[in-house]
């Protein structure tokens, strides 16, 4: 199906094609896709658009990736299906790595995921070979399977689309997380060092863009509040819930 880009729900049309060819190729699951359609829901109530409060929560996200030791991108089957260009142009940009990890996890969905990044351009993927396994303690899920290269010995860890108990077991061990959600209420949100609250299709080109234009620059740390910068989103929700509720 073909979307014309005039039509008025054109992106959130498209995103959803994307997703059910990432299904029909392996790379997305049944539970993927309900997952997203709560997402919608929350892109909705924040107007359909990169707010203020998400683009200061992008350059705090890009200064953690560029001052990183050792940063990791982390990989599902949603983000895979979304970003895969993207995902490879970031880890060029900062240096990370690329690893797969798996709520839903198969040898098959991995490898699948593994080959749409490489055909996007990544040269290594991590998170595929068993040989390199280790646990992050105090999860539950097959998403305490990470590499011992990758996101086991991280000091940063972007998780889009992320559950709230791994994004929790890794600060616990230690680790900063940045996450794209559209929920500011959610756990994985509340939780994150940095919480993106926006589409991660359009979160992720400014993510890149700002990398870019910070590359090579001063990366002194500045003061970040995820706590109150998640305050304001949920205004920016309430303020718009209103607004329809008096339309």
């Amino acid at each position: 199906m073909l979307i014309p880009k005039t039509h008025p729900r054109a992106a959130s049309l498209y995103i959803r094609e994307k997703l059910v060819h990432g299904f029909r190729e392996g790379l997305v699951v049944e539970e993927g896709l309900l997952a997203h359609g709560r997402g919608e829901m929350f892109d909705y109530l924040i107007g359909e658009k990169t707010t203020k409060t998400s683009h200061k929560a992008i350059r705090a996200a890009a200064r953690a990736l560029l001052s990183a030791k050792s940063p990791v991108i982390s990989v599902n089957g949603n983000f895979a299906a979304l970003c895969a260009k993207e995902i490879v142009e970031l880890s060029k940009v900062t240096g990370a790595k690329i690893e797969v990890n798996l709520f839903y996890a198969s040898e098959k969905r991995k490898k699948a995921i593994a080959g749409t990044l490489k055909k996007n351009g990544a040269k290594e993927i991590l998170g595929v070979d068993p040989k390199f396994s280790k646990r992050i303690p105090k999860l539950d899920s097959a998403r305490r399977v990470v590499d011992k290269r990758g996101i086991f010995s991280a000091d940063v860890v972007l998780v889009p689309l992320e559950d709230g108990d791994r994004t929790i077991a890794l600060k616990k061990f230690g680790k900063d997380v940045i996450t794209f959600d559209l929920n500011p209420m959610s756990r994985t949100a509340q939780t994150a060092d940095i919480t993106i609250v926006d589409n991660v299709i359009r979160g992720m080109g400014l993510l890149i863009k700002t990398c870019k234009e910070l590359s090579g620059k001063d990366l002194e740390e500045k003061k970040f509040d995820n706590k109150k910068n998640l305050k304001k989103s949920i205004g920016t929700i309430r303020k718009n819930l209103r607004r329809m509720a008096n339309a």
